[in-house]
């Protein structure tokens, strides 16, 4: 079949939107007609290259739409299901995945690889040429093909352009303040940047039962916005958010620091750790500059004050089990998808919403096909 797709043909080049060919799903795939995309900042570090991969790509990778077709095999959804995808095809069978470490499936390793499952391509361009898609999804586009193991099934009555945003960022967000940093009632937490992800971690946190989230961006218009989320304090830097932290600790500081800044710079490592408490934690969230390989930090405050500085990626949850959870947390009026898109756009303005974003002017933009 033909549909459209936003493709990335060079790295720093902007967004193509053209016609492409979509072959039919092989084994253990699924066909989807998608209905929105959201635009998360991972996607444009595949163009500007602070992710390492391939071109020609298809972008996207936090997407919800209808099954239209399934490959031999299939048993998790069937033709009509209503989907978000899940970032990481997780299998269910590996190490992690038996551990209940399920974002960190063994199907990880073939993310930036940007095939199939298999090694091929379902996706090919006008004039033939093989195209590879965002972390085996390709959401960029108004139907794609992706493995079984990336599909979520939810319940039919959630609005499909809200539910994309728990395909990446929610659950990224959510699941740094619940699971990566295990925030407790009653903990004083701090989120740094509050776009998509950081947004979904400042409701993580109050869900959590945290006392005081103090939301650090130098955006006015995010930190109103994460007020709106469950922030108790902003501030516009670091720096002025140390002050207020001591004020209101009595300078005991935050037992959890989420970093979720759009690019994160090892530099600023130090002064978040000086966020943080004796025995606190600071998660990473946030994506760094692959070539980045140091960082600012004082080791002897990480021993002395037996601080932790650790990594999450999709928020260390389960996405089979946690997407379902955080779609009954929003039909129970409990988690704020609405508020959290700013600004919905067609495909063929993927370009300007990028543009929007890096402007910071949305928490969260979304592409809505139909």
């Amino acid at each position: 079949m033909q549909t459209q797709a936003a493709i990335l043909w060079e790295q720093g080049k902007p967004w193509s939107v053209e016609t492409i060919t979509l072959d039919p799903p092989k084994a253990g795939e699924v066909l989807v007609e998608l209905i929105a995309s959201g635009m998360c900042h991972s996607d444009d570090h595949c163009r500007t290259g602070d992710l390492p991969g391939v071109t020609p790509l298809i972008g996207g990778h936090e997407g919800a739409g209808i099954v239209m077709e399934v490959g031999e095999g299939v048993t998790r959804v069937a033709p009509g299901d209503h989907v978000v995808f899940s970032f990481v095809p997780a299998c269910g069978h590996c190490q992690p995945c038996a551990d209940g470490h399920s974002n960190l499936c063994d199907n990880g390793a073939a993310l930036l690889v940007g095939a199939q499952l298999d090694g091929t391509t379902r996706h090919h361009s006008e004039d033939g040429t093989d195209l590879w898609t965002m972390v085996c999804l390709g959401t960029f586009s108004k139907h794609t093909v992706v493995n079984e193991m990336s599909c979520v099934k939810i319940e039919d009555d959630i609005p499909l352009e809200l539910a994309c945003l728990v395909g990446c960022g929610v659950t990224t967000g959510w699941g740094s303040s619940v699971y990566a940093a295990e925030v407790r009632p009653g903990d004083t937490v701090a989120v740094v940047g509050i776009g998509g992800i950081g947004a979904a971690a400042v409701q993580g946190a109050r869900l959590a039962g945290a006392r005081y989230i103090i939301a650090i961006d130098p955006i006015e218009f995010k930190r109103e916005q994460a007020l709106k989320f469950g922030a108790t304090h902003t501030a516009s830097s670091i720096g002025e958010s140390y002050e207020l932290i001591q004020q209101l600790t009595w300078g005991r500081m935050c037992e959890k620091v989420i970093c979720c800044m759009g690019v994160g710079d090892g530099e600023q490592i130090a002064p978040i750790m000086s966020l943080c408490a004796k025995r606190g934690r600071v998660v990473v969230t946030n994506i760094h500059s692959a070539a980045e390989g140091q960082i600012n930090i004082s080791l002897c405050d990480l021993t002395l004050m037996e601080k932790q500085l650790v990594g999450s990626i999709f928020g260390s949850a389960n996405p089979q089990s946690d997407i379902p959870r955080l779609m009954q947390l929003y039909r129970n009026g409990q988690l704020d998808l609405a508020g959290m898109v700013t600004q919905e756009y067609a495909l063929e303005d993927i370009n300007q919403g990028f543009a929007d974003m890096l402007a910071g002017k949305n928490i969260r933009g979304v592409l809505r096909y139909k």
